[in-house]
């Protein structure tokens, strides 16, 4: 830690330094009129320009901001001992009988989600997808199951063609809808299931979401749209609780699409075997940075995301590395695999 800091403070300094000179070149010839001059018995009182001085103050607020980012960048690279987090160790609940029927709502028609699979890949939107030439590997699935806007085109040789269920948070939503060519042509048969809050996903809700939903599954009918009902929502809200001790929240907490998938997965398939997704403990002992999607090459880095996600108290943030600790514990019970990176064993928690 106090490497971090320390190094910080010294790009602070440097930060600090150059702004320093910046004003020194703004406000020079006004302070000292005369400092090319060899006469300095008349001196004149003069006056620093408004916009000057406000040019000065947002100078040194840029400074101070850089100092809290590079700290906050620096805390963040310091590696994180997932043994910390607590969770509970108990028997998991028998998320296969909770039933099909009345946890997702047909947009279109009366439609019932009673699409089973024996075997079940879910493709993670992870970088370490990238260069494993999996995709003839992904295709040959009996069903495939993909995240929010992760794309096929271009990646196909890694990520395979193949799409039977598209699960789909509410804030992206937008992203699959104005590209539909990828995420709804593409893939013929296919079943989307979005998930978010009743205020936000249901058909009295205040907000369009749902219509808009509901239109383009009327545009595209070889493709089945699905909502999670408000009492699949609660379910998932307990089972994050039961599982980990923790009020979502009065943790804080935003279950993320990953946790979603899982149990959808889990419904849906009598096996899984997830693609991409990284170990609980992998932030603690990483080799080198990773994007955090596979098609932004240039975004943030996972480890980054992961534990800025984890430590966070204020606001609301993300869990992924105790929901990893709780995918590490039910992959016995539910027969779920990982590959790319592989998960030895469940980490002692």
């Amino acid at each position: 830690m106090r490497g971090s800091v320390t190094s910080a403070s010294y790009l602070l300094l440097l930060v600090l330094h150059h702004s320093f000179y910046v004003i020194k070149t703004i406000f020079g010839p006004i302070i000292y009129p005369f400092g090319a001059s060899s006469n300095h018995r008349i001196r004149t009182r003069t006056f620093v320009p408004e916009h000057r001085g406000r040019t000065a103050a947002l100078l040194l607020i840029f400074a101070l901001v850089t100092f809290l980012i590079i700290l906050s960048s620096n805390n963040n690279e310091e590696p994180f001992n997932y043994k910390d987090l607590k969770i509970k160790h108990q028997n998991p609940p028998n998320i296969r009988k909770w039933g099909l029927q009345d946890g997702y709502i047909g947009v279109t028609g009366n439609k019932t989600l009673h699409n089973k699979c024996n075997s079940c890949v879910l493709v993670t939107s992870s970088s370490h997808l990238l260069h494993t030439g999996l995709g003839h590997t992904i295709d040959q699935s009996e069903c495939v199951i993909r995240m929010n806007d992760a794309p096929i085109t271009s990646y196909e040789k890694d990520v395979g063609n193949k799409t039977t269920f598209r699960v789909v948070a509410h804030s992206s939503v937008y992203r699959v809808l104005r590209r539909p060519q990828e995420f709804l042509s593409r893939a013929p048969g296919q079943t989307l299931i979005f998930w978010g809050p009743a205020i936000k996903m249901q058909q009295n809700s205040k907000t369009n979401l749902y219509h808009i939903i509901q239109r383009a599954s009327s545009a595209f009918p070889s493709v089945s749209a699905f909502v999670l009902s408000p009492r699949n929502m609660a379910r998932f809200d307990d089972l994050f609780r039961t599982e980990t001790g923790r009020d979502r929240q009065k943790s804080h907490s935003w279950l993320s699409t990953g946790w979603f998938t899982m149990v959808i997965a889990v419904e849906l398939c009598n096996k899984v075997h997830v693609y991409g997704m990284v170990p609980p403990d992998y932030c603690s002992n990483r080799q080198h940075k990773m994007p955090y999607h596979y098609y932004e090459p240039r975004g943030p880095d996972e480890c980054t995301t992961y534990i800025q996600n984890e430590r966070g108290r204020r606001g609301n943030h993300h869990r992924f590395i105790t929901e990893k600790l709780v995918f590490a514990r039910w992959a016995s019970v539910y027969n779920i695999s990982f590959s790319h990176p592989e998960w030895f064993q469940e980490p002692d928690n």
